[in-house]
């Protein structure tokens, strides 16, 4: 049986967007934020004038009690900054800054309405929480060809979901297959429900969309929406902002899909893992976007967010969350990011123009990239993984095989001097291995 709070939370949806309703899953239709504790503690922190024995944590002359060996690592944070616990839907004034960050970054989300972004462990958390709330046994997830390898752990064996593919790349190798796209989608329309995972910059190759491209993806999933298909588009935006051409759509596709039909819920997953060079702190964020929605129905699936980041990790890191406000209120916070950014600009210009020597063509094809980490290669009649095991005990050098012929290279962690280098032992490795298999 429901919790009330449950039920409550689910006629405001209900009343509201029928439709994302019925995309809840079992799951998320029984979450709740809960009051208990929480709102006692709120309470008393608002009014307990004289003592406050509310909430579980030591307290020492008026601040949150702590060991000097472990607050002198926190140099210009306080204890109360760093060790009591934060909301579970994340500190406010850090959900606030975000949101105003994603309209600096999407200024075509500044006419919009979407919710106020909850502050999750890094994005893999939030894809878990997506999935949690929105994917039943069976369901069907929708993937580019090329995807990271954790969404099979995330949806098909925590959730049970069924998962198939779309076309990432044009036959031509030119850019996204927005055709292969539509086929997919529409395809799978007649089934009522698609969740499909829109990832770019896309990790393992490092594409993403044009305008143009950006375009066809939302106008098919309108189409498949017109037809009945209820729609959870999940924006996997770990990369965002790491775009190094001019063609490139530099807007998040959750802006066109957050108001585009009543039948798509757009989520949007983002965070400074990536962006702000942090992966450890696990710091990300998930704002939903659905047209015509009232503020009571962002409020309800927030709230059911946090019921489940409460029912599963209480709350996210604090020390890291004040970290990230801090750090973006420096005054030199966004030159840094730009200095930043122009390092790993040359680096995948200087794989570009590396990999335009004609003698690479014997060894693989490149796959388009424009942005984020990585790059990927197609191996011309080498196995991928035959080939990382040699290029690693060989020559000292490791990549990832993503697949039976295609080599990931995260040129994020290369110097740009090491760039040609690293090719270059590549391009050998293969060479010898197809003399080998000559011989």
């Amino acid at each position: 049986m429901s919790n009330q709070l449950a039920v409550e939370l689910n006629e405001i949806i209900r009343r509201d967007n029928p439709f994302v309703f019925g995309m809840l899953s079992e799951l998320g239709r029984e979450l709740f934020f809960p009051k208990g504790i929480l709102t006692q503690t709120a309470e008393a922190k608002q009014k307990a004038t004289r003592y406050n024995a509310t909430i579980g944590i030591a307290k020492e002359s008026g601040q949150a009690m702590h060991l000097d060996s472990v607050m002198k690592h926190f140099a210009g944070i306080s204890a109360d900054e760093t060790l009591p616990y934060a909301p579970s839907p994340g500190r406010p004034d850090l959900r606030a800054k975000w949101k105003d960050l994603l309209v600096g970054k999407n200024p075509s989300l500044g006419s919009k309405v979407v919710s106020l972004p909850v502050v999750t462990s890094g994005i893999t958390h939030g894809l878990s929480i997506v999935a949690d709330m929105f994917v039943e046994r069976g369901d069907l997830v929708l993937l580019p060809e090329m995807y990271w390898g954790n969404y099979n752990m995330i949806f098909g064996v925590r959730r049970s979901a069924t998962t198939d593919h779309y076309p990432l790349f044009s036959t031509d190798g030119s850019g996204f297959d927005t055709e292969g796209f539509r086929r997919a989608i529409l395809k799978r329309a007649p089934e009522k429900k698609l969740v499909v995972v829109l990832n770019f910059p896309n990790n393992p190759t490092g594409y993403s969309v044009t305008e143009a491209e950006a375009a066809a993806i939302c106008s098919t999933l309108k189409e498949a929406a017109e037809n009945d298909c209820d729609i959870v588009a999940v924006c996997d935006d770990a990369y965002f902002g790491l775009f190094y051409e001019p063609d490139v759509s530099k807007e998040s596709l959750f802006v066109r899909l957050a108001d585009l039909h009543e039948n798509i819920l757009a989520i949007k997953l983002d965070g400074a893992t990536k962006e702000d060079y942090v992966s450890g702190l696990r710091v990300g964020f998930l704002t939903y976007g659905i047209q015509g929605a009232s503020a009571g129905t962002y409020e309800a699936l927030e709230k059911k967010t946090g019921g489940i980041i409460r029912g599963t990790i209480s709350n996210c890191a604090h020390h890291s969350q004040s970290i990230l406000l801090k750090a973006m209120a420096d005054k030199d916070y966004a030159r840094q990011r730009q200095e930043k950014f122009a390092i790993m600009s040359a680096r995948a210009a200087a794989v570009k123009r590396i990999l335009t020597q004609d003698r690479f063509a014997a060894a693989w094809t490149p796959y388009p990239f424009n942005s984020g980490y990585f790059m990927c290669v197609r191996l011309k009649d080498l196995d991928a993984e035959a080939f990382r095991i040699h290029l690693l005990e060989e020559y000292g050098i490791g990549v990832i095989a993503a697949g039976r012929s295609d080599i990931r290279v995260a040129f994020s962690c290369i110097e740009e001097a090491e760039i040609a280098p690293l090719f270059d032992a590549m391009f050998e490795c293969a060479q010898e291995m197809k003399r080998n298999e000559v011989g």
